[in-house]
């Protein structure tokens, strides 16, 4: 399934064949952690809305958002409850905060990086979405075939909100930076499967 091309020269790499072969053989934690990946969008918008409180398009924006992912959250746990999958702890991957650690900590420069990442994270998660929908069962398809374009907004807004608060040349660099961080996280072998994960490390029988 193509992507936009706006998506396609974002992103750093497309998701190696094996991720997704190793998401289409655990696809119950591949649902359970998807759940707790909207929440935790939801979780982010909200977050930043307390911290930049005066920033109005900001507001406007991640409350939308948070909104938006909520619902996604409340459909994946419908769907997982229509399949008998059911929940249980799922560890947080290293994805959020490989990409985290890429943030400077001094403002506004946090601010900037912080949405560039949010940017770079909504756009992986169209890709990922896209590469799925393929290979998965026709109600699954459906459902994640539907969710392209919302993850793709979220992208275009995260990266509009960067450049209405940051320099053009400042976040030109950020964006190579955090393409250069993501594009190694996604390429390189990972502990477990998990949305955003690397390529999951075969373990041994």
């Amino acid at each position: 399934m193509s992507l936009t091309p706006e998506i396609d020269a974002f992103l750093g790499c497309r998701t190696p064949d094996a991720w997704i072969e190793a998401a289409l053989a655990d696809q119950e934690t591949l649902l359970i952690d998807h759940k707790n990946c909207e929440f935790k969008a939801a979780s982010t918008a909200l977050s930043l809305i307390a911290k930049y409180n005066g920033h109005l398009e900001l507001i406007h924006m991640m409350s939308r958002l948070a909104r938006e992912e909520l619902v996604h959250h409340e459909q994946v746990l419908r769907i997982m409850k229509c399949r008998g999958v059911a929940l249980r702890p799922v560890s947080a991957g290293r994805y959020a905060s490989g990409l985290r650690r890429a943030v400077r900590a001094h403002e506004p420069a946090k601010l900037v990086d912080t949405l560039v990442v949010g940017a770079f994270i909504e756009a992986r998660s169209c890709e990922r979405f896209a590469a799925l929908v393929p290979h998965l069962d026709e109600e699954l398809a459906t459902f994640y075939h539907g969710l392209l374009k919302s993850e793709a907004r979220h992208y275009q807004g995260y990266l509009k909100l960067a450049y209405q608060y940051g320099e053009r040349s400042d976040i030109a660099r950020v964006i190579e930076k955090v393409r250069e961080v993501e594009a190694d996280l996604i390429s390189s072998s990972d502990q477990e499967m998990r949305f955003h994960s690397g390529v999951p490390m075969v373990r041994a029988a």
